[in-house]
């Protein structure tokens, strides 16, 4: 565990801080928040109808090589600090995460 992730059952849960309407989208590596730290993550979408949530779920997907319907909000999704589940082997996901 690295503080901004950790195992969950049937995959890792990881704490983000979304950076809607952004104008370069990507990962931004990791900064610090109030309960610890988060993986900062930029994407172009707006905060509206769940746009920014579903293109947050689509870049951590990328990063990590799975499917888009492999991550999901587990909780904050009306705020931009979240934790993500991302479905699959926590240790080959866990050094992914680990990777970037």
């Amino acid at each position: 565990m690295t503080g901004w992730w950790r195992e969950a059952p049937g995959g890792i849960s990881v704490t983000v801080k979304v950076h809607p309407r952004a104008r370069r989208p990507g990962l931004r590596g990791v900064v610090p928040g109030a309960h610890g730290p988060l993986l900062s993550i930029a994407v172009t979408a707006p905060p509206a109808d769940g746009a920014a949530n579903r293109a947050v779920c689509d870049a951590l997907a990328a990063a990590l090589d799975v499917a888009p319907s492999a991550v999901s909000v587990l909780n904050g999704a009306g705020n931009r600090e979240k934790h993500l589940l991302v479905r699959g082997d926590p240790a080959a996901l866990g050094a992914r995460l680990g990777a970037l």
